[in-house]
């Protein structure tokens, strides 16, 4: 037992976070509003749809449209149709206090059983006349104050993501394992390298095999969720033909095992090529993206991994899932580790 606990504790915090990860529920949000776009001077009637919402439960509804920090609209009525769906009226002034044709205004829905919803730039506002100072003085300000607090253990509602954001538990949890991993082939390539142990080679072996598979994983979870969050499995961004080029590097490590038959030239010459090959790595997967447009988070200034994309709830699954997928893989990875070292004592190379 004192051998093992490592792979038990790995096994146990998968489990628990396969368990968690898909029967947490996501905190109420808004997932449509219509129209989406409105004019100056009319009175708008939107229709808001809920997302795990209870409208019902909750004996009044607050509906603003929310155009910086200063200022908001409040709805001038509300109508709760059901759990999931609201019709809230508004008075659109005829001018608005800003210098540009189209405004964009954020809905805010606040009530006692869900708490606050928000959905960034909802509604846009067309001007037909653009005049700053008129609209200062016809704008009726309406402050959004008194929301309501709720918590309960949930994940964040992200619109667009919705559901898929369990992903991060899996496709990005398997990126970190993944790196994680290809450090350790790295240390023991450096290793053979000052030791010449077969040993050594047979263990950067097994855990570069283990890296690949996660880098694939890795790349197919990430192809589903593109597919939910993007419109496609593949859609050419920079961050996956990069992680692609990343992992055919690495598959050219075992091509290269191939063509030696000698094992200590195989393995001095597969120990320098694994060294340049996650010095490939990191600037391919994490520098080259982050420097150019792109959808994925963490690339081209789009943030990864902060408060908009992973909150204190997620972090209880979302770290303690990198662990698990780090320790199952050494698993893996030691136990092929041990299937080469037999093979080489039964052919007396060790």
């Amino acid at each position: 037992m004192k051998t093992y606990w490592w792979k038990i504790l790995g096994v146990l915090i998968l489990c628990y976070v396969f368990i968690a990860g898909m029967i947490v529920p996501l905190n109420p949000g808004i997932s449509g509003v219509s129209p989406g776009s409105l004019r100056t001077g009319q009175d708008a009637v939107l229709e808001i749809t809920g997302y795990n919402s209870m409208y019902t439960q909750s004996p009044e509804v607050r509906v603003w449209l929310k155009m910086d920090d200063e200022r908001a609209l409040g709805a001038q009525a509300v109508k709760v149709l059901d759990d999931r769906r609201l019709e809230a009226t508004f008075a659109i002034p005829p001018y608005l206090p800003v210098d540009r044709k189209v405004q964009d205004f954020t809905l805010v829905v606040d009530n006692e059983k869900d708490g606050t919803s928000v959905l960034p730039s909802a509604v846009f506002v067309t001007q037909d006349s653009v005049a700053p100072e008129l609209g200062a003085a016809a704008f009726p300000n309406t402050p959004i104050e008194g929301l309501n607090e709720r918590w309960t253990f949930t994940f964040p509602f992200r619109n667009i993501l919705y559901e898929t954001i369990r992903n991060t538990y899996f496709h990005v949890a398997l990126w970190f394992a993944m790196i994680f991993i290809f450090i350790g082939a790295l240390t023991y390539s450096i290793r053979y390298l000052r030791q010449s142990d077969l040993r050594q080679d047979c263990n950067a072996q097994a855990f570069t095999k283990v890296g690949i598979l996660f880098g694939i994983l890795g790349l197919a979870t990430g192809a589903i969720w593109a597919k939910h969050t993007w419109g496609a499995y593949w859609s050419g961004d920079v961050k996956q033909n990069m992680t692609v080029i990343a992992l055919l590097i690495y598959l050219a490590y075992f091509i290269l095992r191939a063509v030696f038959d000698d094992p200590d030239k195989r393995a001095r010459i597969s120990a320098v090529y694994n060294i340049f090959a996650f010095a490939a790595l990191i600037p391919l997967i994490y520098v080259i993206p982050r420097l150019t447009d792109s959808l994925h988070p963490g690339a081209g200034g789009n943030p990864a991994l902060g408060g908009e994309d992973l909150d204190n709830t997620m972090r209880l699954v979302f770290y303690p899932a990198i662990i698990g997928w780090t320790l199952i893989g050494l698993w893996m990875a030691s136990l092929l580790a041990r299937l080469e070292k037999v093979r080489l004592k039964w052919f007396d190379v060790l």
